[in-house]
C-alpha cells in the first residue's frame, strides 16, 4: 500500500490493519508500484502455468490428471508455506531437497538449461513494463 498525499498515518494503519485481516501487507513507495503488478499482480499466472506444467509433466510420466493436479497444487502450496514461515532464503530450501547425484538436481539441471529463471525474470520485467505503458496512456 502506499497512502496519498491527503492519507494520514492513521488512515495508513486502518488500512494495514484491514487488509492486514485478510493477507499480508507492505508499504512501499509508488514509484515501486509497476514492478510491484509484475510481480505480485501478474504473478499468480505464472504460478497457475507452472502448476499445470507440473501436473502435465506428471501425467507423461504415467499419473492420472486429477492426482497429477492435486500433487502439483499441493507441492507449490508446501513450497510457498515453507519459503514463507522459514525465513530460509529459497536458495537454501532448494538445496536443502537436491541432494548429489539425485532426482531433485536432475531436474533443476533440465529447468536451468531452459532458462527457467531466466525467464521468470523476464515476464516480471515485462509485465511491470507494460504496467508503466497503461499507466501513461
Amino acid at each position: 500500500m502506499c497512502l496519498g498525499g491527503a492519507a494520514t498515518e492513521e488512515d495508513g494503519e486502518l488500512v494495514a490493519k484491514l487488509f492486514g485481516s485478510v493477507g499480508k501487507i507492505w508499504r512501499a513507495d509508488e514509484k515501486l508500484f509497476d514492478a510491484i503488478v509484475g510481480l505480485s499482480g501478474s504473478g499468480p499466472a505464472y504460478i497457475y502455468l507452472a502448476i499445470e506444467a507440473l501436473a502435465d509433466g506428471g501425467v507423461a510420466a504415467g499419473l492420472p490428471r486429477e492426482l497429477a493436479m492435486g500433487l502439483a497444487s499441493q507441492t507449490v502450496l508446501g513450497a510457498a508455506s515453507m519459503a514463507s514461515k522459514t525465513g530460509k532464503h529459497p536458495g537454501q530450501l532448494k538445496d536443502d531437497v537436491a541432494s548429489p547425484g539425485g532426482t531433485t538436481i536432475a531436474g533443476i539441471h533440465e529447468l536451468e538449461k531452459g532458462g527457467f529463471r531466466g525467464t521468470l525474470m523476464n515476464a516480471v520485467a515485462a509485465a511491470a513494463k507494460r504496467s508503466r505503458e497503461l499507466s501513461q496512456s
